[in-house]
């Protein structure tokens, strides 16, 4: 157990984030798909996690300010993704409302 306090833990502490960049990279390349492909679940579900890791990132000693940034990014891009879900939705809506 000591080994996750010392040295090991360090290094996690670095790979962790480095890892995680994976998220918001996909989010920024999804902006250029269809909206229509969106999931306004999922988007909100990895906006909420990426603003609880965002405190968490400021809350453990020390700082973790590459998890932050990570996470700071993923959020800009969910909600850019969201953003652009409720314009595609609204916009099917105004659709329908032509349509019938």
């Amino acid at each position: 157990m000591s080994q996750v306090s010392g040295h090991v833990g360090n290094r996690f502490h670095f790979w962790g984030p480095v890892v995680n960049w994976g998220l918001p990279i996909a989010a920024i390349l999804d902006t250029q798909k269809d909206a229509s492909l969106i999931s306004g679940n999922m988007t909100l579900a990895l906006c909420t996690y990426s603003a609880l890791f965002m405190r968490f990132a400021l809350a453990v000693q020390p700082k973790n300010y590459l998890l932050f940034a990570c996470h700071a990014t993923n959020e800009v891009a969910q909600l850019t993704q969201g953003y652009r879900f409720l314009k595609y939705q609204s916009s099917v809506k105004e659709e329908k409302k032509i349509v019938n």
